[in-house]
């Protein structure tokens, strides 16, 4: 299939167009890079020696996002058509939000709205939805089932939330969409190569991107919120999952809404709960030698544990999580420690470069 991904110079959008391309599908991406940047597709070409068309454009700049359709749409004078979106680009920071839920409901919420406006326009009516497991909010018992009522309780949250009411209503209005909800947890780890991984700007938001920062100097110590959480060590327990099986999950659902219309709804997570001392401790083991860490008090709003039930997916889509927590943490220390600074690195030059391999 032609799949656009929306986002896709981003974190998990570039392992995501990486397992597409190696599918055998053809990929354009549009970001705004507001937080990525195009290196990361450039990096993706070298491990794959596949190409993804890139268009540096904003979703809530309509007019533009038509003429990335327009030049794809089959018509006579334009490429061949696109087949299915598979949508990641939104704002994601969690506490942002809280501060400028303006800023979040404008851009996540409009956004996808302009998206969907011009995929109904130019036919194109299958949808992967990158969602999160922030839906299920805080009322919730573990494991998190795809049936359960959602109530997100933060503006982020409720973006995801309002985007998947958005899409369960066009499709149960009009029968030709084809939609698929992903509910992920929390992505971790790099492609194998080390030359493609998580880049945050500023101050990672996440547990793993921060001791990663520990352990190549950028940053002085882990803070660990809250140590007298009714868990086994006292931390927070938290869904890992490595961001290659995320983004295969992304592929699976591509190929399966591809063939049935109607409005899917799945869970990507292991359904392991994992410590932020077990993932502390497993980073630990890949860098070689213990990292500093302080206790501090709870952090407003965490969880003492969720994960997920990923049953669904595995009877639907045949897809379950391959990578365990050492090697989620293994992986992303190779990305951390050859690319220090990011895709402000130098490219690895240690990784072999990959012959085409095409038919």
């Amino acid at each position: 299939m032609k799949v656009l991904v929306t986002g896709g110079t981003g974190y998990i959008g570039s392992h995501t167009v990486l397992c597409l391309l190696e599918a055998g599908h053809e990929v354009l991406v549009v970001d705004n890079l507001v937080n990525s940047s195009e290196e990361s597709l450039r990096r993706v070409q070298d491990i794959t020696a596949r190409t993804a068309a890139f268009h540096a454009v904003d979703l809530l700049d309509e007019p533009a996002l038509r003429t990335v359709f327009a030049r794809n749409s089959g018509e006579a004078g334009s490429e061949s058509r696109i087949d299915a979106v598979v949508h990641f680009a939104g704002l994601k920071a969690v506490g942002e939000s809280v501060s400028q839920p303006l800023k979040y409901y404008h851009n996540n919420v409009a956004g996808t709205l302009n998206l969907l406006r011009v995929m109904d326009d130019y036919g194109v009516r299958t949808m992967v939805f990158s969602s999160s497991a922030t839906v299920y909010g805080e009322n919730n018992a573990v494991p998190y089932v795809e049936k359960m009522e959602i109530g997100a309780n933060n503006p982020y949250g409720r973006t995801k939330e309002q985007i998947e009411d958005v899409l369960s209503d066009i499709g149960a209005a009009d029968s030709r969409w084809h939609i698929a909800l992903l509910r992920y947890f929390n992505p971790v780890g790099a492609h194998e190569s080390g030359m493609i991984g998580e880049d945050p700007l500023g101050i990672p938001n996440n547990l793993v991107p921060f001791i990663a920062q520990v352990a190549v100097g950028r940053r002085e110590k882990l803070m660990v919120f809250g140590g007298d959480y009714d868990t086994p060590d006292g931390t927070c327990l938290r869904d890992y999952i490595h961001v290659m099986d995320l983004a295969q999950g992304h592929v699976a659902a591509v190929s399966y809404v591809a063939q049935k219309t109607g409005v899917f709804r799945w869970n990507l997570g292991s359904g392991i709960g994992s410590s932020v001392f077990d993932v502390l401790h497993a980073f630990e083991r890949a860098v070689g030698h213990e990292l500093p860490y302080e206790v501090a008090a709870r952090r407003p709003g965490d969880l003492p544990a969720f994960w997920a039930d990923p049953s669904a997916a595995l009877a639907d889509l045949g897809w379950s999580t391959t990578k365990k927590l050492d090697q989620m943490c293994q992986d992303h220390w190779r990305w951390q420690k050859n690319n220090p600074t990011g895709y402000d690195s130098p490219t690895p030059s240690t990784v072999p470069q990959m012959s085409d391999t095409r038919p």
